[in-house]
C-alpha cells in the first residue's frame, strides 16, 4: 500500500512536471535566488584545474588502467571532439571559438590543470593561475582532482608495506580518508555513478536550447556503460586482469545507477527556466528514474530506495523551482551514497532478470 501511494504521488508530481508551470516569472526566480540550498553536498563536480595532477600521476600504479583507457572515447577525446562538423556547429550557434576552449564545454569533454600544480600538494595554487586542457576525460574527471588526496590513497601503512600486504584496518581506513579528502572511489559505486551522470546529463538550458547540443545521453545506464569498453578492474589482480564484476557489485550498480540518474535529472530540472527542449527532456527523464526506482522497490525491502522515492514523489518539478529540486537532488545523493555503503549486493539477487547486457 504505502509503495502504491508513492507510485500514485510520484507520476502526478512528474506528470506535471512534463507540463511545466507556465506561471513561473522572473520575480518567483528573483526570490530563488536569495535563498539558494546548499548545492554543494554530496555533488559531482568538474575537476578543479588547480587541483589536477594529471595523469602520469596515476600511471605509475595504474599502467594497465592507463592502456585501457587510451583507446577509450574518453581518450581520443582530446584530438578529435572538437575538429567534428557537430562540435564546430554548436560552438558557432554559441559564439565560441573552439569548445576545447569554452569552460562550459570543457568541463565534461576535457580535463584542464592550473600552472604549477605538480607542486607539492602543501603548495597553494593561485585562484587566478592560468590553465590548460591537458587531456581528454580523464582518470581525474571521473575520481576527483587528486592533489589533496594522492598521497593519502598511495599510502599502504608503511614503507615496506605494498597494496597487497597492506592490513585490511588500514586499507578501510585508507579508503575513507581519500574519500574524504575528495577521491571518487569506487569502494563506493555510487560516487563513480554520480561523476558518469554529471556529464552524461547536460545540465546547461542554453547548451541545448540555443546550441543544439543533446540533452544528455538519454540512453545511458550505468552497468551496460561502465563495464565495456572502458571496465578497467585490474586491482582486484594487482594488474594481471581486467576483472569482470561479481554479480553482487552488479546488482549494486544497478541500483546506483539509476539513484544517479534521478539525482542528476532533478539538478538539471531545477536549472530549467523555459519551457523547451531542455527543461522538457529533463523533467521526462527525472520520470523515468523515479518510475524505474519505483519498480525496484516492488522486488527489494531497502529502506534507503523507499526513502529516495518519498522524495521524489514530493519534489514537484515546475520551472524556475530550483530551491525545491536542489534540497531533493542533495537529499537524495546522501543515501545513494548511504545505499552503495551500507549493501553488498546479496540482498538485490530478485533483480538479476532486469540486470542489463553490456553494450558499450
Amino acid at each position: 500500500m504505502f509503495r502504491a501511494v508513492l507510485a500514485l504521488a510520484c507520476s502526478t508530481a512528474v506528470g506535471l512536471a512534463v507540463i511545466f508551470s507556465a506561471n513561473a516569472n522572473s520575480a518567483s526566480a528573483q526570490a530563488i535566488d536569495k535563498d539558494r540550498p546548499d548545492t554543494t553536498a554530496n555533488l559531482a563536480t568538474a575537476a578543479d584545474p588547480r587541483r589536477v595532477v594529471g595523469n602520469d600521476a596515476c600511471s605509475k600504479c595504474h599502467a594497465a588502467e592507463m592502456s585501457v583507457w587510451d583507446s577509450t572515447a574518453h581518450a581520443t577525446t582530446f584530438n578529435q571532439l572538437h575538429r567534428t562538423p557537430a562540435a564546430k556547429q554548436i560552438a558557432s550557434k554559441l559564439g565560441l571559438r573552439s569548445i576545447k576552449h569554452s569552460g562550459r564545454c570543457v568541463e565534461c569533454h576535457y580535463t584542464q590543470q592550473a600552472s604549477h600544480t605538480t607542486a607539492p600538494s602543501t603548495t597553494p595554487v593561485a585562484a587566478d593561475a592560468a590553465t590548460n586542457v591537458i587531456a581528454g576525460v580523464s582518470c581525474e574527471s571521473c575520481h576527483g582532482a587528486a592533489k589533496d588526496w594522492l598521497d593519502i590513497h598511495q599510502d599502504y601503512g608503511g614503507a615496506n608495506v605494498t597494496r597487497l600486504t597492506e592490513s585490511p584496518a588500514h586499507r578501510s581506513d585508507r579508503l575513507r580518508r581519500s574519500i574524504d579528502a575528495g577521491m571518487r572511489n569506487p569502494a563506493n559505486v555510487y560516487l563513480v555513478a554520480q561523476s558518469c551522470l554529471r556529464c552524461h546529463t547536460t545540465n546547461d538550458e542554453q547548451l541545448v536550447n540555443v546550441g543544439g547540443h543533446s540533452a544528455g545521453s538519454l540512453d545511458f545506464e550505468f552497468v551496460a556503460w561502465s563495464q565495456g569498453a572502458i571496465r578497467h578492474n585490474f586491482v582486484r589482480s594487482d594488474g594481471s586482469s581486467n576483472a569482470a564484476s561479481s554479480v553482487e557489485r552488479l546488482r549494486v550498480m544497478f541500483v546506483a545507477g539509476m539513484i544517479a540518474e534521478l539525482e542528476a535529472s532533478l539538478r538539471a530540472t531545477a536549472s530549467a527556466t523555459e519551457k523547451a527542449t531542455f527543461g522538457l527532456t529533463a523533467a521526462q527523464r527525472t520520470y523515468r528514474a523515479a518510475k524505474r526506482l519505483i519498480s525496484v522497490t516492488d522486488k527489494v525491502d531497502v529502506d534507503e530506495l523507499d526513502e529516495i522515492v518519498a522524495i521524489a514523489a514530493g519534489a514537484r518539478l515546475k520551472l524556475n523551482n530550483q530551491h525545491e529540486l536542489i534540497d531533493a537532488a542533495n537529499r537524495i545523493a546522501r543515501l545513494g551514497i548511504q545505499f552503495a555503503d551500507a549493501n553488498d549486493g546479496s540482498q538485490l539477487a530478485a533483480l538479476d532478470t532486469y540486470l542489463p547486457p553490456v553494450t558499450h
